[in-house]
């Protein structure tokens, strides 16, 4: 198994992730850790029908996301790996599932959060979810699709206390 990108986004499977992120690191499996949609098949239906034949789309439970990763059908998988919040990532990777990158693509706004950018929001469990993620070596940077120069976290964070 190889993780090509382990990316927070909170709608998940959506047109950047299919059309750019995809096709640029030649991703042949989505994996969305993600307990609302897991629970939900209609939900699960509605993102597998979005996902073109040859990439397979596995959504699971996010304590369940280990096992999954771990699994002899990924061996050869090329992953493309999918949280909705920065406490889903976090959790993933205290239970074991190890990535060293994170790419930041969409945090919607929401009370309490501040805007970093036109795509982050961030509020102070984000801030510290982000740094304790950080402190085990993972390298966190906002990036829309691949085209686009990734921007560190923390640059956005400092724009924001002007």
């Amino acid at each position: 198994m190889s993780l090509v990108l382990t990316r927070i986004d909170n709608r998940l499977i959506h047109g950047q992730v299919l059309e750019s992120w995809v096709p640029s690191l030649k991703a042949n499996c989505i994996v969305v850790a993600n307990d609302k949609v897991a629970g939900s098949t209609m939900q699960k239906l509605l993102m597998e029908a979005s996902v073109p034949k040859g990439i397979r789309v596995i959504i699971g439970m996010v304590d369940d996301i280990q096992a999954i990763l771990s699994s002899e059908d990924l061996v050869n998988a090329r992953i493309l790996l999918l949280f909705a919040t920065s406490s889903d990532a976090l959790s993933a990777f205290r239970q074991g599932v190890s990535y060293e990158r994170l790419n930041l693509g969409n945090m919607h706004a929401g009370a309490g959060k501040v805007q970093c950018s036109c795509t982050i929001a961030l509020d102070p469990d984000d801030v510290e979810n982000l740094n304790a993620l950080e402190r085990n070596g993972v390298t966190i940077a906002s990036q829309c699709v691949p085209s686009d120069k990734a921007v560190s976290w923390h640059k956005m964070v400092k724009l924001t206390k002007r």
